[in-house]
């Protein structure tokens, strides 16, 4: 019989929670005998961050060790610099636990270390205020001149789209014209089947043929570029249920009464579903705009349920995926769904009052793009989503659409080292990268 990870087992806990207690004993064994041995409080704090940067996790920790970590946090909080690393103590113990700077920290049974401990300090942890806004600082360099290239080359770059628009612009005219009439005025109406209907068929339509992979296991052909070639091998049924209830119910209840106020908002800006539509030129400088606007809310807003606080309430849900799939793409805590999915989706029409044709097409690219990069396979000729499966693995990485913030605030910094940044590309061939990018021997193999 297939047992899933959200099967009841003892007690009516689920083997994922009885995992995640094992890791907190693990956790609280190896921290407690470090304390005992001479660490200080700030590379306690270290340490435990390195070993399971989960906030969950550090959550449950011991009430020693969690005074300790605070007491470390409130410490570099207070200084200029970073707390200073009492040293000697920790390559003692170090030395004892079999620790080799350079690799990567693991728990064994017995609660003893194996690998290395990396070398952030408790700055990883939070931020210092300073240095947060040097990097606002720079993106709003970075974002500020790609738009000053886009109004000074706009035309060239532009010009030979703008010439088979043109050839093809009566077309899409006269497509719309009929639409407009056939609503007979309804605007309303009109609206909702632009910005409701088209992309929700554009969602499903897609996860449709992803499901179709994920639940059977074939057609081989697709399979064998799965990112994470030992998950959802196939997809786990009960847990598939209950993420595809939640993404309904989004989409319904939270994302249908959005688009209505929406609606209401742009009509009384101006006319969202005019007869006539935008400019091709127009229409490419909306979509840029609406891009810029998605990756900063995003980036900043996923960021910002990640801190403990949130993301044990909220965002915790969307990351029960290690090994995401399309569908989970808005699987989400209602919130986070208004917040993190809808918010920075939404706003770029609302502010430039566009047109309804542009708002759906945005739409539509919008949730095909997050289902491919939660879809879980590195398929040719379609955009990498090695970025944002690298942070459903290892959740402090990655956490923008372009990557534009995370290379900025230096939240891609682990992601760059691994074979996964070395297949983030576009794939030309037929070859899995998986293949021609092979992961690195294990020791002893």
């Amino acid at each position: 019989m297939d047992i899933g990870q959200d099967s009841p087992c003892c007690n009516g806990h689920t083997f994922q929670q009885l995992r995640q207690e094992d890791t907190v004993n693990k956790l609280n064994h190896t921290l407690l005998h470090c304390l005992e041995a001479g660490f200080s409080p700030s590379s306690v704090s270290t340490l435990s961050f390195n070993l399971h940067p989960d906030p969950c996790v550090q959550d449950e920790l011991h009430p020693s060790v969690r005074r300790c970590c605070e007491s470390a946090d409130q410490e570099a909080a207070n200084q200029e610099t970073p707390a200073a690393v009492n040293k000697e103590p920790d390559q003692n113990i170090l030395q004892r636990l079999r620790v080799e700077p350079g690799a990567d920290v693991t728990l064994t049974t017995d609660g003893a270390m194996r690998g290395a401990s990396t070398k952030n300090t408790s700055s990883n942890r939070h931020e210092s205020p300073g240095g947060l806004w040097d990097s606002m600082k720079k993106a709003a360099f970075v974002i500020g001149s790609g738009i000053l290239f886009l109004a000074a080359f706009g035309n060239s770059l532009t010009w030979h789209l703008q010439r088979f628009w043109g050839a093809s612009g009566d077309f899409w005219q006269n497509l719309w014209t009929k639409l407009y009439l056939a609503f007979e005025g309804q605007d309303a109406a009109l609206f909702y089947f632009g910005t409701m209907l088209i992309p929700f068929f554009a969602f499903w339509a897609a996860n449709a043929l992803l499901l179709l992979v994920d639940i059977t296991g074939k057609p081989s052909f697709i399979t064998r570029y799965r990112i994470q070639v030992d998950k959802n091998n196939p997809v786990d049924p009960v847990k598939l249920r209950h993420a595809v209830r939640s993404v309904i119910f989004n989409q319904v209840f939270i994302s249908g009464p959005m688009v209505v106020g929406i609606y209401h908002l742009m009509s009384w800006r101006g006319n969202p579903c005019s007869p006539e539509l935008p400019t091709f030129h127009w229409a490419l400088i909306e979509l840029a705009v609406f891009s810029i606007l998605e990756e900063v809310l995003f980036y900043y807003s996923h960021r910002l349920f990640h801190h403990p606080g949130l993301y044990k309430h909220f965002h915790k849900q969307h990351h029960e995926w290690t090994a995401p799939i399309g569908v989970v793409s808005i699987y989400a805590h209602p919130l986070e769904h208004v917040l993190s999915n809808m918010l920075p989706v939404v706003i770029g029409p609302v502010l430039l009052s566009s047109h309804v044709s542009t708002t759906s097409l945005w739409y539509c690219i919008a949730l095909v793009s997050t289902t491919v990069s939660h879809c879980g396979y590195h398929l040719p000729f379609l955009p990498s989503p090695e970025f944002h499966d690298f942070h459903h693995l290892r959740f402090n990485q990655c956490f923008g659409v372009f990557g534009v913030l995370d290379r900025l605030h230096g939240t891609d910094s682990k992601f760059r080292q691994t074979k996964q940044y070395e297949r983030h590309t576009l794939l030309t061939s037929f070859t899995p990268l998986t293949e021609s990018i092979p992961d690195s021997p294990k020791k002893g193999q």
